[in-house]
């Protein structure tokens, strides 16, 4: 039996830490704040209850399997996990309005074809099925398995099976998310329900590689799941729950000062009181910058990946929680997605060419949830968008005005928003990286194929033996279900050794 250190307390974090004490370790996790799930976190004020994370859940069979591996109960007996239908409403800059069935190819073409018109559903629907190719063809790599030490060939192998495109007596194929959208979907309302789902983690799409086909994917072939009883906040306390009854310590209040090192190998933390908790192996989810503060050791070799620059100002989520008077009006999508204006000026907001904020694509969360609200006379609706790194919100009411921006955008999505009103409260992402110590509330993207290697993140393991990082900012990257897989890649790796192989 190991001691295992883990630093922090989100969802990879916990997954991992619940797989190793299953597996009949001693694990204690430290979390510097006093409370678990990383970003899944809640906000309640008057009787009305906010999800200040992602708010639904795609892929949940890897949740599914945590629970399997890790208890008796599966996941549903733990916590009442149901399908949203439709999965999303979009309403594009023209008011075009389209409803998306979940998880149906079929239906989700037809809703396309009778909204767009003729064409516009058997583009994506034939988008789909090249989608589903990427997918198949790095799910394992880049979601079950360890990240390969030969991962240059994932960096230069682009999964997505483009079309043929002839321009100017040249044949192309796209390279990027924002080139298939233009020359494969050929409608700009295609292109922006495709786009949305790399804006989500603040990828801008005209340099983001097709192989982000993926994430469209997974959300039609797997469907967007929510947590009826108070949103995604519970999947986390489901998950904590679990590690506590697998006997994980938890403390909290326990900022980690910097990671022990003996004989050339982890050996502990010290915490910032100076306490010394010595362990056989430590798993830390926390962002690079962080964890190199933590360690004063080289945490990448020459042929390891090493964090974009960029990576460093990840772009953020700004969030504005809205109490509103009167019922949710029947017929109400739980998620609307109101896509920008001017998509040129949004992404050069996003990617800090031009300074001045502009109105974004906003998405609208409305959960039919009677936990979220006081009573059936009013609704809690959580509306949020992905903004650059680092700007000023709260310097001259520039905070304020985006968040009017907002609710502008988000009229299209609820009737009579204004007057509804009964107030609202502005979260920055300088509030989301007080929570979960991510630097100005960065997004941690998922890793994918191509773009010469940009888009991998870190490998669990790290030249330190014995120290490994989990979460999304390592291998697999960011997203709910992919900081799941890491929980269990880093837990094969410290129960099976190095030749680990991925989940089978």
């Amino acid at each position: 039996m190991a001691r295992i250190a883990v630093i922090g307390a989100g969802m990879g974090a916990m997954a991992a830490a619940a797989r190793l004490a299953v597996a009949g370790h001693r694990v204690a996790v430290y979390e510097r704040t006093e409370t678990y799930g990383g970003a899944l976190r809640r906000v309640e004020r008057d009787g009305f209850s906010f999800d200040t994370g992602p708010g639904l859940l795609p892929l949940p069979a890897v949740y599914r399997d945590l629970f399997v591996k890790t208890g008796r109960e599966p996941l549903e007996e733990c916590v009442d996990l149901v399908q949203v239908d439709p999965s999303s409403r979009h309403v594009f800059a023209d008011g075009t309005r389209v409803s998306l069935p979940n998880a149906s190819r079929a239906g989700v073409v037809a809703a396309l074809e009778e909204a767009l018109g003729p064409g516009a559903g058997r583009r994506w629907g034939d988008f789909l099925v090249r989608a589903r190719e990427a997918w198949d063809r790095s799910r394992r790599p880049l979601l079950e398995e360890p990240l390969w030490p030969n991962w240059r060939v994932l960096a230069e192998r682009e999964p997505y099976p483009a079309v043929p495109h002839k321009r100017l007596l040249r044949t192309r194929r796209a390279g990027t998310l924002a080139e298939v959208g233009a020359w494969e979907l050929r409608d700009p309302r295609l292109a922006a329900l495709l786009e949305s789902h790399a804006l989500a983690y603040g990828l801008d799409p005209r340099d983001t590689p097709a192989s982000a086909a993926v994430l469209p994917y997974m959300e039609h072939a797997f469907g967007m799941w929510y947590v009826r009883g108070g949103g995604l906040r519970e999947l986390a306390r489901a998950v904590y729950e679990r590690c506590v009854a697998r006997r994980v310590e938890f403390r909290f209040g326990a900022g980690v000062a910097r990671v022990l090192e003996k004989d050339g190998r982890a050996a502990g933390v010290e915490l910032l009181d100076g306490t010394v908790c010595e362990a056989d192996h430590v798993v830390a989810g926390v962002d690079p910058s962080r964890l190199e503060l933590m360690t004063g050791h080289p945490l990448y070799g020459d042929d390891d990946v090493r964090p974009d620059r960029t990576e460093r100002r990840r772009p953020g989520r700004f969030t504005v929680l809205l109490a509103l008077r009167g019922p949710r009006e029947p017929g109400a999508a739980h998620r609307t997605v109101v896509h920008a204006p001017d998509r040129t000026a949004e992404l050069d907001f996003l990617t800090g060419r031009a300074g001045a904020p502009v109105r974004p694509t906003v998405t609208v969360l409305r959960p039919d949830d009677p936990a979220l609200r006081p009573d059936a006379e009013h609704e809690s609706v959580v509306l949020s968008a992905t903004v650059p790194h680092g700007a000023p919100w709260g310097e001259g009411g520039t905070g304020e005005r985006f968040a009017d921006l907002l609710v502008e955008a988000a009229e299209a999505a609820v009737p009579g928003l204004r007057e509804r009103v009964l107030w609202r409260e502005v979260r920055t992402p300088d509030d989301s990286g007080e929570e979960t110590g991510a630097a100005r509330g960065g997004i941690p993207a998922p890793a994918l194929a191509a773009g010469r290697g940009r888009f991998l993140r870190p490998a669990n393991t790290t030249p330190l033996p014995g120290l490994y990082r989990v979460g999304g900012w390592s291998h697999p990257g960011g997203g709910l279900p992919h900081a799941g897989m890491s929980g269990a890649l880093v837990a094969g790796l410290i129960v099976e050794g190095p030749g680990f192989q991925g989940s089978r």
